[in-house]
């Protein structure tokens, strides 16, 4: 035998690593027996936690099966009103939120003034509205959003920021 260790053959004699096929197979079965090792027992990052603060079921309904495939991206709930986006991320605590300007109740911008004033570190912000207009990106913007997004012009552009903002949260936050 050479300087390598010995592994079990088919037939039960011992292969050495550095010699021969079996030897080859053997040290093979044993780096994937150790990465899977590595894989079961490495500490997973936490996924992205993503709100969606929509007040259309039918749009609500398209963005979850548009977001549920995404590895690292966990959409922990679907509200429509300003009051209940506010309960939602003081007893959530989501990573990001998708953020419709004109709910059911109350609007978008007063999710933003309320989150601007608290002393709680705020989460991403994509806002993604109907109404991509300038004045109410700017508005946005001065709120200190990540992302403005027209649903008619930009929403393919969604996946992509989530990917790239839950890859950022990984590096973050590594377990």
């Amino acid at each position: 035998m050479g300087f390598g260790r010995s592994c079990p053959t088919r037939r039960g004699a011992s292969a050495d690593f550095t010699r021969g096929r079996g030897g080859a197979r053997c040290a093979t079965a044993h780096t994937v027996t150790l990465l899977v090792a590595i894989l079961v027992f490495m500490p997973q990052s936490p996924p992205l936690r993503v709100l969606l603060i929509e007040d259309s079921a039918l749009l609500a309904a398209r963005l979850i099966e548009l977001v549920n495939p995404l590895p690292d991206v966990d959409l922990i709930d679907t509200v429509d009103t300003e009051a209940d986006a506010l309960d939602r991320i003081s007893a959530g605590n989501p990573d990001l939120l998708i953020l419709d300007l004109h709910l059911r109740e109350g609007s978008g911008f007063g999710v933003l003034r309320s989150l601007a004033l608290s002393s709680r570190p705020r989460p991403k912000i994509i806002v993604l509205t109907n109404f991509g207009l300038p004045e109410y990106r700017r508005a946005a913007e001065l709120f200190g959003v990540e992302a403005f997004l027209d649903k008619a012009r930009e929403y393919f552009r969604l996946p992509s920021l989530l990917t790239g903002f839950a890859k950022e949260h990984a590096v973050q936050d590594p377990h």
